[in-house]
């Protein structure tokens, strides 16, 4: 049954890319919003310290291979090209890791498409000796590159074309040298592996974790650009000059130019007040120089930063960063009930991620080697912030009622959760549970 209807039906480049993500903010139309996006991140550390806790105890844990069902030649390549170790079993380091794929690089750059919307990447394979095809690097593409998306009208990607890296050609008669534009460099999706951000049809730039959050960022920037000129003007106070009075006996026309002398003299005297061991004014009879401060209450701008911060939190769950503080505001009973919902955020994000990974990078790699029809490893990514975990107490209690049986996956398992030693194999192997019974 073919399909009738469609996705996307808007021309390529970048106005059908604008197009599909239904954007209005000028600011934040791809590809300018990778610039609006980057800066949020350098410049406000409310936004950084969201975007942290986003992504860093996804890289923290410790990503597997689950291979069950799956022969141990091909589980044991894929966790050797991708340097990881598989569940149950133990896990054996790399001779040497220089030139290698690493598994931490390449998720710190996928949790990427949290700012950019979409984070995307090139797959670069090697043949061996033997005809084995191996994962070399998936090379990062970054979005500031990216010139066009190819889009099928189902939605689903066809290509991606970057921007021409230009050549160094020499300028004739001189010494330096000019970049020649070149062509855009076309990469077709059976080369690509692309984490998208809520996508939704043919929208392949997806959206950033930090477009609810502009609105409030804009905002605050402003409330601090004008907190930091009030503290500026009137941190000090300012200094007033009043002159003294011009003489009586003079007439009208030698007043008047004796009161616009004295008026431009304590202007000079004003603007050069400054505080230091060799300060000082000289005034005559009569006139006065005060330090006159704000008359009246000044806007309370922290309370507006404060509710900027909460909202720029909230776009990941992220409730918990305002609480502690002098200007904290919510109950610290709250902590556990906000930590709560960030978890299963977080959980969710890395299963995201692990789906990508196993349709179009482990699943490729098996297809190369071993055809369409041969089962491949998954990659699992550990539950962040388990509500059960394994602790001696509860692992004994499983052992001595039977619910489970002692082997050496499970060993292995528990080893690396206490970050215990692997077990050598020549050694004597201990008694089982029911033996030492």
């Amino acid at each position: 049954m073919p399909e009738l209807g469609y996705q996307t039906a808007s021309l390529p480049g970048w106005a059908g890319m604008a197009a599909e993500s239904n954007e209005t903010n000028p600011d934040l139309v791809w590809p300018k919003s990778n610039d609006t996006y980057e800066r949020m991140c350098r410049e406000d550390p409310q936004v950084m310290s969201v975007m942290r806790a986003v992504t860093l105890p996804v890289q923290e844990t410790e990503w597997r291979l689950d291979a069950t069902g799956v022969r141990d030649e091909v589980a044991q390549q894929i966790a050797t090209d991708l340097g990881l170790a598989i569940v149950g079993k133990e896990p054996t380091a790399p001779l040497r890791t220089k030139g290698r794929f690493s598994f931490e690089e390449f998720l710190r750059l996928a949790l990427l498409e949290l700012r950019y919307g979409h984070s995307i990447f090139e797959q670069v394979y090697s043949i061996d000796a033997f005809g084995r095809t191996h994962l070399d690097k998936l090379a990062w593409r970054p979005p500031r590159t990216i010139s066009e998306f190819e889009v099928a009208r189902d939605g689903g990607l066809v290509a991606v074309k970057q921007f021409g890296a230009g050549l160094a050609a020499p300028v004739s008669g001189r010494s330096n040298f000019v970049r020649v534009p070149t062509a855009d460099v076309r990469i077709p999706v059976d080369r690509l592996v692309v984490f998208v951000n809520e996508r939704e049809g043919g929208n392949w730039v997806g959206t950033s974790m930090l477009r609810p959050a502009y609105k409030m960022w804009l905002l605050k920037d402003r409330t601090l650009r004008v907190q930091a000129l009030a503290a500026e003007r009137n941190g000090l106070g300012l200094p007033v000059y009043t002159s003294a009075a011009p003489p009586d006996n003079a007439s009208y026309e030698d007043k008047l130019a004796w009161l616009d002398a004295e008026i431009e003299r304590g202007l000079g005297i004003a603007k050069g007040a400054r505080a230091g061991d060799a300060a000082g004014a000289s005034l005559p009879n009569g006139a006065g120089l005060a330090l006159v401060g704000v008359k009246g209450n000044l806007p309370d701008l922290d309370k507006q930063i404060r509710y900027y911060d909460e909202q720029i939190a909230r776009i990941a769950l992220a409730n918990f960063l305002n609480l502690g503080g002098d200007n904290s505001t919510g109950s610290y009973a709250l902590g556990d009930t906000f930590e709560s919902f960030f978890t299963k955020s977080l959980n969710a994000l890395a299963r995201h991620i692990a789906t990508t990974v196993n349709q179009h990078v482990i699943e490729d790699l098996v297809d190369k080697n071993w055809g369409t029809q041969e089962p491949a490893p998954r990659i699992v990514p550990p539950k962040i912030g388990a509500e059960h975990p394994a602790t001696a107490e509860a692992i004994r209690a499983l052992l001595e009622s039977g619910a489970i049986r002692w082997n050496p996956a499970l060993e292995a398992h528990l080893r690396a959760l206490y970050g215990l030693p692997v077990m050598d194999a020549t050694a004597t192997a201990p008694r089982q549970p029911e033996e030492a019974a």
